[in-house]
């Protein structure tokens, strides 16, 4: 690994756990926290929670589970370039969705709106709190008992009201200040996996085409330069190359335009980048608005198509079902839930019944929440 950059996180000056605990052997603290997320049920989980397209239209699509993957590839390679800590980036990456519901952000809606009266649900609150309290592994402690760094880095976005609630960690929305650079080039990994994963997989569904992509110019830019050395190329073929030169562009981009931001900063330390006024790892202005007009195409094109759409409002009426059904009848449920549901009912009277049912249904994978909608619904079930 690089040598680290002084403004880079490093493990032996973390802020700590929420739990004491020795420190490990043989590997760093944010090693260890990597090593709790790929061992967590919630990680595993990811494998079959959508990402655009639910899990059983396609055994190529991308999951969560690809798609986190896929983040902290990009994340480490950012990291290497800039001399930052790499195994926070991967930390940082393959837990930021942990929190995610089936069905993606249609699961993430129609839960919302079943919270609504009860403090509403947000995946990004609900990743800290599967890593903090609802994973079950260890004799010690609740939750995974992450280091401050990785937990402040799953913590992307989070309301004042919020943030209020949730101590240190919760603290920067309130004070406005900054998390790491490893927290930070995470948040813009995620998005060049996404727009670019999500333009590779509207392509293979047919929901989206070459021909449409061509009035985005940063697509354009790149078909057409492909074509010029590669004219006989494949489609399939060409769509991976295409997608590959993206990725790549936009990393050089973020990568140089990072570094100019940071020299121009001059942090001494993990302390300066967090009490400037804004990130320091950013794109370029031109390609900032290159990414945009391609999010706002998948946006029309692709998320709001009808076939997709058609999803969303199945995945809405299975979970609002189930929540409304758990909700009035916890005995649905079996034993464990049940006492869970009694344990957050005793601290927070409904309101804590309604999170206990939100957490069992967030946790669920897209098949599971299926099954379980057939099996409290389903006439034939009786039989």
């Amino acid at each position: 690994m690089p040598e680290l950059a002084p403004w880079a996180a490093r493990p032996e000056s973390s802020r700590g756990r929420q739990y004491p605990e020795a420190p490990p052997e043989y590997r760093s603290e944010f090693q260890r926290d990597r090593d709790r997320i790929v061992h967590s049920a919630a990680f595993r989980r990811l494998e079959y929670k959508t990402q655009v397209f639910v899990n059983h239209e396609g055994d190529m699509f991308r999951t969560r589970l690809t798609h986190s993957i896929e983040v902290a590839q990009i994340s480490r390679s950012i990291a290497r370039i800039l001399h930052l800590n790499e195994d926070l980036a991967e930390t940082i990456a393959l837990a930021h969705d942990l929190g995610h519901t089936p069905f993606g952000h249609a699961g993430q809606d129609a839960l919302n709106a079943c919270m609504r009266e009860y403090g509403g649900f947000e995946h990004n609150l609900q990743s800290l709190r599967v890593v903090d309290t609802l994973e079950e592994r260890y004799a010690d402690f609740p939750g995974l008992n992450l280091t401050f760094e990785a937990r402040e880095g799953i913590l992307k976005h989070c309301s004042p009201r919020h943030a209020e609630s949730l101590g240190e960690v919760g603290r920067r929305f309130l004070d406005k200040t900054q998390p790491t650079l490893e927290a930070q080039l995470v948040n813009l990994a995620d998005q060049i996996a996404y727009n670019n994963h999500d333009v590779d997989d509207g392509l293979r569904s047919g929901l989206i085409r070459l021909s449409q992509l061509l009035d985005i110019a940063l697509f354009r830019e790149q078909y057409e330069e492909v074509t010029a050395h590669h004219p006989d190329l494949p489609q399939r073929r060409l769509i991976h190359e295409i997608i590959r030169r993206l990725i790549n562009l936009q990393i050089i981009d973020l990568v140089e335009t990072s570094q100019q931001a940071i020299a121009a900063a001059a942090p001494a330390d993990v302390d300066a980048v967090r009490a400037h006024p804004e990130p320091l790892i950013r794109f370029s202005e031109p390609m900032h608005a290159a990414n945009q007009e391609l999010k706002q195409f998948l946006r029309r094109q692709l998320y709001q198509h009808y076939r997709v759409h058609r999803m969303t409002r199945k995945a809405s009426r299975i979970l609002q079902s189930l929540f409304e059904a758990f909700f009035q009848d916890p005995k649905l449920l079996k034993p464990e839930h049940q006492a869970r549901i009694r344990q957050l009912e005793d601290c927070d009277g409904e309101a804590g019944r309604a999170r206990a049912v939100a957490d069992y249904i967030a946790g669920m994978t897209d098949r599971y929440a299926i099954a379980e909608h057939r099996r409290i619904f389903a006439v034939e079930e009786l039989t």
